[in-house]
């Protein structure tokens, strides 16, 4: 005879179990409807206490009600409902996923892994609600290896297929940055996909940093039949259209939000206005901001630093004290945007201050991208050894984003005694990043010191770094076109190198001239130096914007790294051409009229 392998469905509630009656019953009604005021821990301890005392503490249901409450409500609180949980004898199946649901949320998800351990030795059989808890807390851990074994549970117990437990195999695996694992689990999903399933598969390449394969599965979800998207789908796609810098699919995709009614979203419209900033249509951006009908902290935080990094410090600054006076208020993300613009305004005492608010007025503690806009914020202003001071003086180790932070500001005001000292605090922690080599070796190429040059070449050869190739791309009818610096293998890179010739003429008669110290070569000719930046990744994408639009067209350019400067000086002799270079954290627009950019 058959036996059936399928999971027990409990719903989270208090089903199955009986119910309190009299005196009893009322007492447990009353204290439990106190829950819904109950806003600090002291109030939910003096609930704690009621629930003892009327001997409430080893009645299942209110004790899975409390642990429910303090998971979405009071997490601070959860540990003390949790205390409750351990004087019960036998938990059932609702309990054990209520408080591993509470635990997958906190700062410790780990925990949820121990009880589901817990509960697989008391014999009892997860259910559709289980393994999604647990998977979750995985996720939150970055813990593969415990996320793996769970795995081969559910195929053990043969529900690898059901739909509430697929999407979380997804996420588990994505979160952990096994996005190959992730994958196989979606494409072993039935013919018949679920909405949940797709949406899980897009976020996932969306959080990796994979927006083509995102955007792929996106079309693909597209042409099944009766498959329509959700707010969620959309948030992923807008963000992969972000991170390419893909604006006319952007807007195709805003223009879908408005046809289907998804504009209604606060978390759409915060996303569009993401979107348009990362893209660099800081107008569009604003519009968006500005039309929505109800804002959240999320959403004035997301136009803040769409000002901040398009180099309106003074506007970012300006919107967040009229969100201050319209009471809403700021988050730690609302901080980062306002630091930066003090960073790229070069407003030093109000960048201070702000931050010094953070704690003291809002409670917010500040987190490693704070520091690093202090530090961002002392190094633009010339101020290195402040910055340094700062570094070492926070109250956790310094992580290699602060100095690698630090690192760039000496790079551009030329300090290379105190470059060397901070790449050695970056060695101590990771020697395979090309980029460290790259900027120091500059810095001293740059001060002619062609000796440390050698040495650091030679040291690179010698632990097996390679450079990171400069990468530009650039939106052509929906499509993005990629670029690398002298790059040959372009089907046009012939036609794209005889008009860069031609250009770059024109331009040294309307000013410009190659700034060939961009180039960090003692053995090469001028006329070498002036060849290689004139075929830059940058000029390269330019060129075949200017090749493949109309004119009048803003020509959007995506780089990888940090924009040369030399290419950012031609744009600036470029006529009547708009060029919008986007790197990975700034936006700078050139227009005819010259940079507006403060970067």
């Amino acid at each position: 005879m058959a036996v059936s392998t399928a999971l027990p469905c409990h719903p989270p509630s208090s089903f199955g179990q009986p119910k309190l009656e009299g005196r009893n019953g009322q007492t447990h009604q009353r204290t439990l409807s106190l829950l819904k005021g109950c806003k600090t821990i002291e109030e939910f301890k003096q609930i704690q206490a009621t629930i003892i005392k009327t001997n409430l503490q080893s009645d299942v249901p209110s004790v899975t009600r409390l642990i429910r409450f303090c998971s979405f409500t009071l997490p601070d609180a959860l540990d003390f409902a949790v205390h409750l949980f351990e004087q019960i004898s036998q938990p059932d199946v609702v309990l054990f996923n209520t408080a591993m649901g509470g635990y997958a949320r906190t700062s410790c998800p780990i925990r949820a892994v121990s009880l589901f351990a817990r509960m697989r030795e008391s014999d009892l059989l997860p259910d559709h609600y289980s393994f999604p808890s647990v998977l979750k807390a995985c996720a939150n851990a970055t813990a593969l290896k415990e996320g793996e074994a769970i795995h081969g549970l559910v195929i053990k117990l043969g529900v690898d297929d059901n739909v509430y437990i697929l999407p979380t195999l997804i996420n588990m695996y994505a979160d952990c940055e096994q996005i190959l694992s992730a994958r196989k689990v979606f494409d072993k999903i039935p013919e018949r996909r679920e909405v949940v399933s797709f949406n899980s598969m897009i976020t996932a390449y969306a959080r990796n940093s994979q927006p083509n394969e995102a955007l792929a599965l996106f079309r693909e979800m597209q042409a099944c039949d009766d498959m329509k998207p959700t707010y969620v789908t959309l948030l992923s796609v807008l963000s992969s259209c972000a991170l390419l810098g893909a604006l006319q699919l952007g807007k195709w995709v805003h223009e879908y939000v408005k046809k289907n009614g998804f504009d209604v979203y606060v978390k759409v419209n915060t996303a569009l206005i993401d979107m348009y900033a990362k893209c660099g249509s800081i107008d569009d951006a604003k519009q968006v901001f500005e039309e929505m009908p109800q804002r959240d902290t999320p959403a004035w935080s997301a136009m803040i630093v769409a000002f901040a990094i398009h180099g309106h410090g003074r506007s970012a600054l300006l919107l967040f004290e009229e969100m201050q006076r319209k009471c809403m208020l700021p988050d730690n993300i609302t901080f980062l945007g306002v630091l930066y613009a003090c960073s790229h305004t070069g407003l030093v005492e109000e960048g201070r201050r702000y931050f010094d608010s953070m704690s003291r007025v809002y409670g917010i503690e500040p987190g490693i991208k704070h520091y690093g806009c202090m530090v961002d914020l002392y190094g633009r202003a010339g101020l290195l050894d402040e910055a340094y001071e700062f570094v070492r003086s926070l109250p956790i180790k310094p992580t290699l984003i602060l100095w690698r932070t630090l690192l760039a500001a000496c790079a551009v005001h030329g300090n290379v005694e105190l470059g060397k000292h901070v790449v050695d605090h970056i060695f101590e922690v990771q020697r395979s990043h090309s980029g460290d080599y790259v900027i120091l070796s500059n810095m001293c190429a740059a001060a002619g010191r062609w000796d440390d040059v050698k040495a650091i070449r030679k040291l690179m050869k010698e632990r097996g770094i390679t450079k990171v190739p400069g990468c530009s791309s650039i939106e052509i009818d929906n499509a993005v076109h990629e670029f690398f610096s002298g790059d040959g293998e372009h089907p046009h890179s012939r036609k794209l190198h005889g008009m860069l010739d031609q250009l770059v003429e024109q331009l040294k008669l309307v000013g410009y001239v190659p700034d060939t110290s961009q180039v960090y070569h003692a053995d090469m000719e001028e006329e070498e130096k002036e060849a290689t930046l004139r075929y830059h990744s940058e000029k390269l994408a330019i060129a075949y914007g200017l090749l493949n639009t109309p004119p009048g067209t803003t020509i959007r350019v995506v780089k990888n790294l940090r924009v040369c400067g030399d290419c950012h000086s031609a744009a600036n002799y470029g006529g009547n051409a708009s060029v919008l270079f986007i790197g990975i954290s700034f936006a700078a627009l050139r227009n005819a009229k010259g940079c507006n950019a403060n970067s």
